[in-house]
């Protein structure tokens, strides 16, 4: 994993750590606060599988380097 994946990543559970801490401690009714956990986490999903999807893309761009350099030798 390179530094900008782990620097992703790491950005993305400080996110969602902070987001959950923050809606948990907020004086909310259960329901409420239920809800906005319910969305904050299909979000997070969502940024998860984009941020997943940009890295394989990434991968292949890499493999397919990697083999075009390999044929030439």
């Amino acid at each position: 994993m390179n530094d900008v994946s782990k620097i992703g990543v790491a950005l993305l559970a400080g996110v969602a750590i902070g987001a959950v801490m923050g809606i948990l401690l907020a004086p909310d009714r259960g329901a409420e606060t239920r809800t906005k956990l319910k969305d904050l986490l299909k979000d997070l999903g969502g940024k998860i599988k984009d941020f997943s999807e940009e890295e394989s893309e990434h991968l292949q761009q890499l493999k397919s380097s990697l083999e075009a350099e390999l044929n030439k030798k």
